[in-house]
């Protein structure tokens, strides 16, 4: 009985010792990543893709001009084959 004992008392203690102190530090920080939100790097590529996306939406808007001028009926033929 006294083997149990021992044999059940040393994992815990080196589990307690050492792998749950580091696996709590590598949980909140995690968190504390989550809650910093975007690092400068991935700020800086979300202002270029909103950029590249207002810059398309311009375009769009161009070609659907120009094609109300030389095509006037191109948005009725649209929802019709739709």
């Amino acid at each position: 009985m006294e083997g149990i004992v021992v044999a059940l008392f040393v994992p815990v203690v080196v589990f307690l010792v050492i792998v749950a102190p580091i696996w709590i530090v590598f949980h909140y920080k995690s968190k504390s990543q989550v809650v910093d939100g975007l690092n400068a790097g991935e700020r800086a590529e979300l202002e270029e893709m909103v950029e590249v996306a207002n810059r398309m939406a311009a375009r769009i808007e161009t070609l659907e001009s120009i094609l109300d001028v030389e095509s006037p009926g191109w948005r009725d033929k649209q929802e019709v084959e739709v």
